[in-house]
């Protein structure tokens, strides 16, 4: 079980590495990057999946307070990229930094949150 919550992270930061580094390159161009979608629904998923290998397997008690604040934080990420997807005129600098930010504000809370 730990192999597999270990792989599930490594996929967790990959997607919102493709998100955070997707959303700063294209920033002097407002648009949703290519993988941004992609990035944003692998993270969610994966860190649905982590929640749930944790609760099977029995590692450790997880903080669900932490958990329930990083999901909030990834559906308003995931909600963001899919309106920025279907409405491309509404994407702005000012709503990249936003997707950007907030993916900023969940790694920081996974990396110090204790």
């Amino acid at each position: 079980m730990e192999l597999l919550k270990n792989l599930l992270l490594v996929l967790h930061l990959l997607g919102w590495a493709v998100v955070l580094g997707g959303v700063l390159v294209t920033m002097r161009e407002p648009k949703i990057p290519n993988g941004a979608l992609h990035g944003a629904l692998t993270a969610l998923v994966t860190g649905i999946l982590m929640v749930g290998v944790v609760e099977m397997g029995d590692l450790y008690d997880p903080n669900h307070v932490k958990i329930a604040v990083k999901l909030v934080v990834a559906l308003a990420v995931t909600a963001l990229v899919v309106v920025g997807v279907r409405k491309p005129e509404k994407v702005t600098t000012g709503y990249l930094g936003a997707i950007a930010g907030l993916t900023v504000v969940n790694v920081a809370v996974a990396a110090l949150w204790r």
